[in-house]
């Protein structure tokens, strides 16, 4: 592993809590209950926020994008939340929900020269991206940047986590892992129970074929426990993964990733130290290896 995939991961591990945060925050389930989502779960929302940047995206393009949740899954949510809010109406609530989550979480450190410098590094790393097959990180980076700097930050941060996304997307494709079969093999290797998938909305039969063509393949035994084949082949997908998250952070350059690492750190402190998170989650967050 090269030094700047390496750094590519250590500021996953940094920027994939700030950009989730927007999931879990009360401030934005308020803001979608206002919009007029369903927030008794959190997908509505989910779907709408995320998906917002492209437009009124369609299910093939948000189930292609999302890559590991069931074509049916995304169908119980698009285009229907587009019925609810217009794209321009949720970015606008977005950022009003992202504004309010972070003014809660470092109250006075919101407005500190720290967190200005911070954004400032994240947005000369989001800026050199490369966009090619990046749909979700360039249709973020497609996006204004705001002139207050925390939520510059936070949308640096997604472009960079929708990067690297799309760039772990294509490493799972390159190693003939479809959406479930995915998952199956994250879980496979005990990143997450089972159960924690569910949300992905595959059925318990989709999931037993998905787990039977892997084990066809020699990497599940018949406990449905990765195989050292299984092992190595997501071995393979987070290496690739990280290669292909470098570009921002050789851009950036070392002293300066690790200097974004340390003036975010309030931050991350916050949002761990809010509970928002859940303690066990598909995220990947506190694990060493990628989400799904």
């Amino acid at each position: 592993m090269s030094e700047f995939s390496k750094l590519a991961r250590q500021m996953w591990h940094q920027i994939e809590p700030v950009h989730a945060s927007l999931y879990f925050s009360p401030e934005a389930f308020d803001e979608a209950a206002r919009l007029g989502y369903d927030v008794e779960s959190r997908w509505p929302s989910y779907f709408a926020w995320r998906t917002a940047p492209l437009g009124a995206a369609g299910p093939k393009l948000v189930t292609g994008t999302y890559y590991s949740f069931s074509p049916a899954a995304v169908a119980e949510h698009v285009p229907g939340i587009w019925a609810t809010a217009r794209p321009e109406a949720v970015l606008q609530a977005r950022s009003r929900a992202v504004d309010r989550t972070l003014r809660t979480l470092l109250g006075d450190k919101v407005a500190t020269p720290e967190l200005a410098e911070a954004a400032e590094l994240a947005v000369r790393a989001a800026e050199s991206v490369e966009v090619v097959h990046r749909p979700l990180a360039a249709a973020n980076l497609d996006l204004p940047w705001s002139e207050e700097p925390h939520l510059a930050l936070w949308q640096a941060c997604t472009v960079l986590r929708e990067h690297r996304g799309d760039g772990h997307l294509a490493a799972l494709a390159t190693a003939g892992l479809d959406g479930c079969e995915a998952l199956v093999s994250f879980a496979a290797i005990g990143a997450a129970p089972v159960s924690n998938f569910a949300g992905r909305g595959w059925s318990d039969e989709e999931w037993a074929a998905a787990r039977d063509r892997l084990a066809v393949r020699g990497l599940v035994d018949a406990e449905g426990s990765a195989t050292p084949a299984g092992r190595a082949l997501r071995d393979q997908v987070e290496r690739i993964t990280d290669e292909l998250a470098a570009g921002p952070w050789r851009a950036l350059g070392a002293e300066s990733a690790q200097r974004l690492a340390l003036l975010n750190r309030p931050l991350l402190g916050a949002v761990f130290e809010s509970g928002m998170l859940p303690m066990v989650s598909t995220l990947g967050i506190g694990s060493v290896r990628a989400p799904e």
